[in-house]
C-alpha cells in the first residue's frame, strides 16, 4: 500500500511563491512511479498541473508553464512543486498523485494513488 501526504499550502499574495511537498511511504519508492500534482478549484474539475517521470522528465499544464517547477528526491521519497508568480486563479486544493503505470499523462484517471490535498489560496 502507498500513502501520500502533502504539506506546504497556505495563503499568499498575488506574485508570491509557495513550495509544496509530498512524502511517499509504503511498499514502493518515487523512483518506481510517475509522480504528479493536480489541483481542484471550487466548482471545477480536478486538473493536472505537472508530472515527473521515473527518469526525471517533466511535463506541465499550459497555465503554469514558466511559473511552476516540479522536482523529486528519490532518496527521500519526496515530491515537490515550486510555485512562483502565483495568481488568484491558482487558488485550489493541490493533490499529490502517483501511478505505477507507464503512461505519462496529466489525466487524473491515469493515477491510482492520491494524497488528501493541501489548500493554496492566492489573495491580497
Amino acid at each position: 500500500e502507498v500513502q501520500l501526504v502533502e504539506s506546504g499550502g497556505g495563503l499568499v499574495q498575488p506574485g508570491g511563491s509557495l513550495r509544496l511537498s509530498c512524502v511517499l511511504s509504503g511498499d514502493t519508492t518515487t523512483a518506481n512511479l510517475v509522480m504528479a500534482w493536480f489541483r481542484q478549484a471550487p466548482g471545477k474539475e480536478r486538473e493536472g498541473v505537472a508530472l515527473i517521470t521515473r527518469g526525471g522528465g517533466r511535463s506541465y499544464a499550459e497555465a503554469v508553464k514558466g511559473r511552476f517547477h516540479i522536482s523529486k528526491d528519490d532518496a527521500e521519497n519526496k515530491l515537490y512543486l515550486q510555485m512562483d508568480i502565483l495568481k488568484p486563479e491558482d487558488t485550489a486544493i493541490y493533490y499529490c498523485a502517483a501511478t505505477s503505470g507507464w503512461k505519462t499523462s496529466l489525466q487524473s484517471t491515469s493515477y491510482n494513488y492520491w494524497g488528501q490535498g493541501t489548500q493554496v489560496t492566492v489573495s491580497s
